[in-house]
């Protein structure tokens, strides 16, 4: 397997301390602070290590702090309900005795119901897309050293973005998604590296209708809180479309929607975020000013 991806998945195993308490590591994906989207797969995962038999059909998680890439991650999960059909889980990451992430996770027995779905967008397929090293190269060329080396060398998700024509004021972006190698048939692993990737490209929608300073350390994001509803069965080894719109922008926060299909037009799963979009008129204040810290 390639071992970037092969290091995602030992990072969201964690180690089990007690029997509702684990411990994770942290990756540095380029950025200043732990990236959400680890912490979202591995509180998924800590859930997970306590249920038998269920499926995790939804989560919703308040990011509360930066997470610290150095220190370990202590992940506390309370078995709140298992009830005839459905078990409920909350867990709480910490770090330095202080709590980063709240996360709530519901899990149900499978079974057959009523069945549709929204349509897939009209894209582009996979193959007809690039690269998005090639196909944001302006962008990409703009990032932090440090983040530029990540995603050309150590990604463990291949994306690749859909050119689309923006209406004056919306906010919509398409990505074809996957990981860089087959995975195993597992799928609890499946949706936990899915909590993880579901963190990408989703806040950053709800920029798009705005000409913000970001070469100049202007703006500030974060996310605020996540949530996730997993629909049907996931092979995050094959090409997923996220289709990413941000209906709301008010408030110094931005709220972004997606939706995960499969190749066969499949709605696999749904998120949404609220973050943070601060616009910062002198950036040289962001560090001292506790006014402006999330």
């Amino acid at each position: 397997m390639h071992p970037v991806l092969d290091d995602l998945i030992t990072l969201l195993q964690l180690e089990r301390i007690e029997d509702n308490i684990f411990r994770g590591e942290s990756r540095d994906i380029g950025g200043a602070q732990v990236f959400g989207g680890q912490v979202l797969g591995q509180a998924l995962s800590a859930a997970q290590h306590t249920v038998d038999d269920r499926v995790v059909h939804s989560l919703h998680a308040y990011f509360l702090r930066r997470g610290d890439m150095a220190a370990p991650i202590v992940y506390e999960v309370d078995r709140a309900r298992d009830g005839g059909s459905f078990s409920n889980r909350r867990v709480v990451a910490i770090q330095h005795g202080r709590p980063i992430l709240n996360l709530a996770a519901s899990f149900q027995e499978p079974e057959e119901g009523l069945e549709h779905q929204a349509v897939m967008p009209d894209v582009p397929t996979a193959s007809q897309c690039e690269d998005i090293l090639t196909a944001e190269s302006d962008l990409v060329q703009k990032m932090p050293e440090k983040m530029r080396r990540h995603m050309a060398d150590k990604r463990a998700f291949e994306m690749r973005p859909v050119a689309q024509e923006q209406s004056a004021g919306a906010a919509v972006k398409a990505v074809w998604l996957r990981s860089v190698d087959k995975l195993p048939s597992n799928p609890a692993l499946h949706r936990n590296l899915l909590a993880y990737a579901s963190d990408y490209e989703l806040l950053g929608t709800a920029t798009i209708p705005h000409d913000l300073p970001f070469e100049k350390g202007g703006v500030i994001m974060a996310s605020l809180d996540h949530a996730l509803w997993f629909h049907r069965e996931i092979c995050i080894d094959e090409w997923l479309l996220y289709s990413i719109d941000s209906p709301n922008a008010s408030g110094a926060r931005g709220l972004a929607r997606g939706q995960f299909f499969n190749e066969a037009g499949e709605l696999v799963a749904s998120t949404a975020q609220e973050g943070l979009l601060r616009v910062v008129e002198n950036p040289r204040r962001k560090r001292s000013d506790p006014k402006l810290q999330n």
